[in-house]
Parts: structure tokens; sequence; C-alpha cells
């Protein structure tokens, strides 16, 4: 148990930031109604953001893994420096390429109104991969609180930009014409301080990092580079499938839907706007991934490594499920706060939130899973789960967009992700067998489902009731922490706080 409460603990430092960071951004952009009346305005920026993490994943190629497997075996300063070069080397190379070929990304995004962005975009990904392995060297090192602040310092640094130039700039310059602020704010670059407030960002963090930066060394191993290199170059496959699957239907999405330009750009926006609500369930998943992954390596040599993998699954799934549920029975609650502060356009396809939330919390599970093929050295296998899974995402999202327009896109998400736990869990259970309580978490995960389901059909019966809807939502959640209270309680007993409650 002490190495699942040093998870905990771990997972608490870099959760805190995470969800304040990946909340705070959410905030951010949920602003986008408040700033924008209408969705189809948002298209060319959705365009841009489901760009910028496939792209992430080409500059990057999985030398961030690599660095937590190979810190466990060899010279950790020779190798972060080796890799923090290697990557500084990559990122001038392929921002040059984007550059080259700007043109062609643009035409190609449709994003002729705004080619401005797609230079935004290339400083936003040379900066931030910059910032990935000295991240990695603070998580490596149990090093959270300075995580932390860098994270979170950075998103109010964000924050402020767009506020300023979105929110304040406008009416002062309105009021006044001859303000100073005229020499530096573009009224018709709109929404596109979004992408100025995430290149600050990315400098500030920089900057915040520059202790851990200047720990670099000049010092290259072709050698050892080589070694990382055969380990990560199937990461990379497992990157990009993992952002196709992950972007692709925001990213296609008005290209395949079959409908009038400015329809196709109106849903473009509301489909991400369904996004982010469903990406709340994975705040949880990020925050867990930031501690999970230093730390399946690091126990991966104890004698109990399995058994404690098991019971973090456990515990992960739990809270995966109330936080699926914490969506589902409080949709109607998002639904009247767009309702009441921003345009009823806002509110469509709500029905596909949770088949995404169901779906992200499968792509959690399969990230826990993921660490057999990791600790194997059989990356090859996660590459095929990958592009196998990206093949039917691509597959769905062509054949069902254009039928079933939001919900289509929902569940080539939810089948790809379901695919992927399922595949991965049986080629785990055969290279590296992990007990893990298949049977108890289905069962947890199917009464999340049906409750949410029950929840739905009685609001449908007492429409128009948001009283209802909420005393109802957290009768539900309350009788789901009791069944899982009574079924976990020889485990809570041995947790602090949740102890005094268990004997």
């Amino acid at each position: 148990m002490s190495g699942i409460k040093k998870l905990a603990g771990q997972t608490l430092w870099y959760g805190v930031p995470t969800i304040a960071y990946r909340f705070l951004g959410y905030l951010m952009n949920m602003a986008l109604p408040f700033f924008i009346e209408m969705p189809e305005e948002t298209a060319d920026l959705v365009q841009v953001y489901a760009m910028i993490p496939f792209l992430n994943a080409l500059y990057a190629y999985g030398l961030e893994t690599s660095y937590f497997r190979f810190s466990q075996t060899h010279d950790k300063e020779k190798l972060y420096s080796t890799l923090s070069l290697s990557l500084f080397i990559s990122t001038i190379l392929f921002s040059i390429v984007l550059w080259l070929f700007r043109d062609s990304i643009t035409a190609v995004a449709h994003l002729e109104e705004h080619p401005e962005y797609v230079l935004w975009m290339i400083g936003i990904l040379a900066i931030d991969n910059l910032n990935t392995l000295p991240f990695a060297k603070l998580r490596q090192e149990n090093r959270p609180k300075m995580y932390a602040f860098a994270r979170v310092a950075a998103i109010f640094t964000n924050i402020a930009v767009v506020v300023f130039f979105l929110g304040i700039v406008p009416n002062i310059v309105k009021n006044n014409p001859s303000s100073f602020l005229n020499i530096f704010y573009y009224p018709n670059f709109g929404i596109g301080y979004y992408l100025v407030g995430n290149i600050i960002e990315n400098i500030v963090t920089l900057i915040i990092l520059h202790k851990v930066i200047r720990q670099i060394r000049l010092k290259f191993s072709l050698e050892l580079w080589k070694e990382v290199i055969r380990y990560s170059a199937p990461l990379i496959i497992v990157g990009l499938g993992g952002m196709i699957n992950d972007v692709l239907s925001r990213l296609i999405y008005r290209h395949v839907v079959d409908l009038p330009i400015q329809q196709a750009n109106h849903e473009a926006g509301i489909f991400a706007n369904i996004f982010r609500l469903a990406l709340l369930t994975t705040i949880m998943i990020q925050a867990f991934r930031m501690a999970a992954e230093p730390f399946f390596f690091n126990h991966s040599k104890n004698e109990n490594a399995q058994l404690t993998y098991a019971r973090v699954m456990k515990f992960f799934v739990i809270v995966c499920c109330f936080m699926f549920l914490f969506i589902g029975l409080f949709l109607d609650v998002f639904r009247w706060f767009f309702l009441t502060f921003s345009n009823k356009h806002w509110v469509e396809g709500f029905g596909a939130i949770p088949i995404l939330a169901l779906g992200n919390i499968f792509l959690g599970i399969y990230y826990n899973l993921s660490i057999w093929y990791k600790l194997t050295d059989k990356n090859s296998y996660g590459a095929i789960i990958t592009i196998v899974g990206a093949l039917i995402t691509i597959a769905l999202n062509i054949l069902l967009i254009p039928k079933l327009h939001y919900y289509g896109a929902a569940i080539a998400t939810f089948s790809c992700y379901f695919f992927m736990m399922i595949s991965s869990y049986k080629l785990g259970q055969k290279y590296y067998p992990v007990p893990y309580a298949v049977k108890k978490l289905t069962v947890y995960i199917v009464t999340a489902v049906l409750f949410y389901f029950i929840h739905l059909g009685l609001t449908q019966l007492i429409k128009n009731q948001l009283w209802f809807s909420i005393s109802s939502g957290f009768i539900f959640l309350i009788i789901f922490a009791r069944i899982v209270g009574k079924y976990e309680a020889n485990e809570l007993s041995k947790m602090p706080v949740l102890n005094k409650f268990y004997k």
C-alpha cells in the first residue's frame, strides 16, 4: 500500500497543477461563446488546435517516455543532454519544414482567411517542445512543486493575455480611439489572440524552467542516441496514431460532413465545444499520467510490481467512473449555463457528450494497460494497436459523420478507444500478466453507465425541471459511492482520512 500512497501523493501534486492548468485552460476555451457569438467563427481556431497535438507527436518522437525508460539503466546526465540536444536540433528542422510548406498547410486546412494562424502554430510547437524534457526531468526526479509552479504560472499568463486582448482592450480602444494600445492591438486578429496567449505561455514556461534547461551539457552520445531511437521509433507511430484517434474527428469534421461551408463550420465549432466538455474526464487521466509513468518504471523491479499495478488500475477506474457520472448526471447544469449566459446554438449535440466521456475512460484504462509493452520493450505491439485504432477512427469518422453528425464522431472515438483497451489487455496478459480485477471493474463501469441511463430516462419523464435533475443526480452519485464503499471497505480502511469511516 505504501507504493500506492506514494503514487496517490504524487498524483495529487501533479494533479492539482494539472487540474488547475487544464481547468483554467478549459474555462478559457469555454469563454469562446462569450467572446464569439456564433460557433462557425471558431472553426479555423478549432482546426489549428486539432493540428497542434498531431504535430506535437512528430516533434517529440517518443523521447519523453524514452527518458523515463533509459534513466533506469543509463547515466542520467548524459541521457538528458543527449536527448535534449537531439530534440533542439530536430525542433529547428521540423519548424523550417513547416514554414517552407506553410502555404500548403493553409490550403489543406482551409485556413485561407487566417494564414497567420499557421505561423503562430509553428511558434507554439517549437517552443512547447523545448519544454518537454525539462518537464520530464522534473517528473523523473520527483519534483512536483517546481512542476506545479511552472504549469500554473504559465496558464495564468495565457489567461491574462487572452482576457486582456479580447475582453479589456476592445472596450478601451472603442472608447478611446487614440489610445496607445492601438500600437499593438489588431481588431481583425480576433480570437487569434488565443494563439498569441499560447505562445507567450510557452515562453514563460521556458523562462521558469531555465535552471533545468541550463543543466544540459554539450555532450552528445551517438551510441546512446541510436539505442534510444531504436526504442522510441515505434512510439512515434504510437504517438501519431494516438493523435489521429484524439483529434481526427475535429480535424476532418467540416471536410466530411457534407454541408454548405457555413453550416459545416457551425457544426465543427459546436463539436469542438462538445469535445471540451467531455474532456473533463481526462483531467484526472492527465494528472494520473504525469505521476504514473515514472512510477511504473521506478517500481518495475519490485517483487510485487504486478499486484501494485492491479491495485492502481482499480482505484483509477473508480475515480474515472465518478468523473463520468459527474458529467452525465449534471449535463443539464451545463446546458442551463450555456442557455443562460450564451447563445442557444452552443448546446446542440449535448447528447453525444457521455459517449465521448466514456470513450475517454477507455483511453485512460488503455494508458494504464500500455505499461506492459513499455516495460517489456515491445513497443511495436503498441504501434500496431494504435495503427488499427487509427484505421477504425478514420473509417468510422468518414462513414458516420455525414449520417449522424456529432453522434457519428463520438461513436467513432468510443469504438476506437474500446478496441485499443481490449486488445492491449489481451496482449498484456500474454506478455506481462497483471492480475487486474476485471469482473469488479466491469461491474463498476456498467453500473455507472446504467445510472446515467436511468437518470436520463427520469429527466425525460419530468422535463424542464432543473431541480429534479440535480437532486436525482446527487442521489445516484451517493448510491454509487455507497456501492464502491461497500466492496472496497478493506482497501479504504488502509487509506488516510478515509480510514476514519471504514474500520
